[in-house]
């Protein structure tokens, strides 16, 4: 019997290459129902056949709806409403506002508002075999010691609303882990593809590189604090794979994942390793972390560094992830994640020939 799939987030980076993993992997696929917002929709119609070229399937095969998680049934139309709810297996919900410095009211109308809209729709579907959500690690907010994925709510505070608001969201959604099948997915900072380097969002690790850029001229580029926490930095490739794969395995039901860097470097090595690559140049000396985020308050010079002050906390939290649910459950699926050692090269090459072509922050909820 062919799957069928219900995607939310449609045209972001995420939700592209995750239909195209499922292409991939699923010879037999009844149908992708991809929602995307009224005024995103010239762009996800250009990015469908993109991916239909690229894959070969028929663009028979994909239904564009139009709606809006922020809205009662999420926007939809009640003739759509009818056929998602009678036909849907599988259903990703991707749909939220990926950035650090999201403001408060924003992150909680869709990161919040919007994921109780979603579960509340899924739950009505007749045929749902499993709910992926994409949460993040970063539930854990300030948390710092090991973490495991059993755990979320530990009292924890956070460094953004865009942690606290993803946390309440992955509440809402294990809250109804009894009346439909779940799976939770805990990326780490999602960088480019570990083969090409592509990508179409330059945070995270790519901060670091915009500050390379910008700061190339001095004699001595120093490191940021002690850079003793670990840099969680994971491919989209990883992620996306495993995601598909646990969202498949019977035994992924009601469970949550960390699809993190089981073998992650310090953030120190991280920058040091990019400074290498992108200038050949090791950096020295340091920046005290309380003179780095004082000065990251100035409006201009986050803007000529194209760095936001809200990453910065992520060089000084000393959290650890655990992974071993997700490698128990991974063993034997031939999907590993890739040392970031490796994939440096590739990384930096693609921002380097990219980097002026990235794109601006668009809603895709």
């Amino acid at each position: 019997m062919s799957n069928t799939y219900f995607i939310t987030g449609f045209p972001g980076f995420l939700a592209g290459e995750l239909m195209r993993e499922i292409i991939r992997e699923n010879k037999e696929i009844g149908h992708i129902y991809l929602l995307c917002l009224p005024n995103m929709r010239e762009k996800a119609d250009y990015d469908l056949n993109v991916i239909s070229d690229e894959t070969g399937l028929s663009i028979n095969n994909f239904t564009i709806v139009t709606g809006d998680i922020t809205k009662p049934n999420i926007g939809v139309t009640e003739e759509f409403t009818q056929k998602l709810k009678s036909v849907v297996t599988h259903a990703f919900h991707l749909a939220a506002i990926y950035d650090l410095a999201v403001d408060k009211n924003s992150a909680e109308l869709v990161n919040v508002n919007g994921t109780r809209n979603v579960t509340e729709f899924v739950d009505q579907m007749k045929n749902i075999a499993r709910y992926i959500y994409f949460s993040t690690a970063y539930v854990s907010g300030k948390r710092e010691g090991r973490i495991y994925e059993k755990e979320l709510v530990m009292n924890q505070q956070f460094k953004n609303h865009y942690e606290r608001t993803k946390y309440e969201a992955e509440v809402i959604v294990r809250d109804r882990m009894n009346d439909i099948p779940t799976t939770i997915i805990r990326p780490g900072i999602v960088r480019g593809h570990s083969i090409t380097g592509a990508t179409v969002k330059y945070d995270g690790p790519y901060f670091m590189l915009h500050l390379f850029d910008r700061l190339k001229f001095l004699p001595v580029i120093p490191y940021i604090g002690s850079g003793e926490a670990e840099g969680n930095f994971v491919p989209v490739d990883y992620v996306i794979r495993a995601t598909i794969y646990l969202s498949h395995l019977p035994k992924g039901v009601n469970k949550t994942y960390h699809l993190t860097d089981p073998a992650p470097f310090l953030m120190k090595e991280v920058y040091e390793m990019l400074a290498k690559e992108f200038i050949n140049r090791k950096p020295r000396g340091k920046i005290p972390f309380s003179i780095a985020n004082s000065m990251m308050r100035i409006g201009t010079v986050r803007k000529w560094l194209r760095v936001e002050r809200e990453s910065l906390p992520y060089f000084d939290c000393h959290s650890v992830y655990d992974t071993r649910t997700a490698r128990n459950d991974l063993r034997g699926s031939g999907i590993d994640c890739p040392r970031f050692d490796k994939t440096v090269k590739k990384m930096v090459q693609y921002y380097r020939e990219n980097k002026h072509r990235e794109e601006k922050y668009i809603k895709i909820y």
